[in-house]
């Protein structure tokens, strides 16, 4: 594995959601402290959602996921934050680790606080942020200007929406912006374009913030063709709602699964699909490949 070219960056920052963003920060956990993740909290889905509904609180969910995919394995701390009870009780659907989260949180002066105690707790270095330490929900807005309201939602929608926003509109968590202006790499994605890389670039500070970072920008591709109204984007039109959103072109590169090894531009083509989770990016590839690309354009 070579991580001679990430290990000389001192500040990598990695944003999104759910299973991508833990795959992409599992990959890179060697960096230690170097390494931060900014996690989207849009999610009202499942065990989330319904702690959402219920306690007015930031969605677990993801955050949780990438707690997860950092700790050691296997551990009786692992296997209790995952833990889903089953069965028909009012617990049942619910996992054991957004129920600590929210726990914690209510015990804590600020959700950020409960993340910490936890990555104390399972001993991981790696540094774990919500975008926002306030319950917001994303919106999309058909071309008909109605709103569809909720993440779940947006997932559902039969075509893809004109534009995003928050409902409501929340501060970005201060840590969050302050880890981008500093990160000399940032990472966008894999994941669900809409719900999981967009939703904290709709936050105007931390926008602003990667806006006016000197950092170079790397989006990951998904392997396959995602389940959303935003499947029929092309990969032009991806970046292109990025540079939107953001008002500046930010994205220097590209990385996308293929068969075969090749350059096409600022894309790079590697072959990144695990043999064990054919749905799931290779760890060893994934670092090789961010490598090669940093390797070709040296700081």
């Amino acid at each position: 594995m070579h991580k001679s070219a990430l290990n000389q960056y001192e500040h990598v920052v990695a944003i999104g959601g759910g299973h991508g963003l833990g795959r992409v920060l599992s990959s890179l956990s060697f960096l230690g402290p170097r390494l931060t993740g900014v996690v989207a909290t849009t999610d009202n889905g499942g065990s989330t959602g319904r702690l959402r509904q219920e306690q007015d609180c930031i969605a677990w969910g993801d955050l949780r996921n990438c707690l997860s995919q950092l700790a050691n394995h296997p551990s009786i701390g692992t296997l209790l934050f995952e833990y889903r009870f089953d069965g028909e009780s009012d617990l049942s659907g619910h996992n054991l680790g957004n129920l600590i989260l929210l726990a914690l949180d209510q015990l804590c002066v600020r959700p950020l606080e409960a993340v910490n105690l936890i990555r104390q707790l399972l001993k991981i270095e790696t540094r774990v942020i919500p975008m926002s330490e306030e319950p917001t929900h994303l919106v999309a807005i058909e071309a008909c200007g109605n709103k569809i309201f909720g993440e779940t939602n947006v997932d559902n929608m039969d075509e893809h929406p004109m534009a995003l926003s928050l409902e409501p509109m929340v501060t970005a968590t201060c840590e969050a912006c302050e880890a981008v202006s500093k990160a000399d790499l940032v990472i966008l994605g894999p994941g669900s374009f809409l719900t999981s890389i967009m939703p904290p670039l709709l936050l105007p500070k931390f926008a602003s913030a990667l806006s006016n970072s000197n950092a170079e920008v790397i989006l990951i591709d998904n392997l396959t063709r995602e389940p959303s109204p935003s499947a029929d984007f092309s990969l032009e039109q991806r970046i292109d709602w990025c540079h939107q959103v953001l008002g500046i072109k930010v994205i220097d590169k590209v990385l996308c699964h293929s068969e075969r090894s090749y350059q096409d531009g600022k894309i790079s083509y590697r072959p990144l699909v695990s043999k064990h989770h054919p749905g799931l990016h290779d760890r060893t590839a994934l670092v090789d490949a961010i490598s090669s690309m940093l390797a070709a354009s040296p700081k």
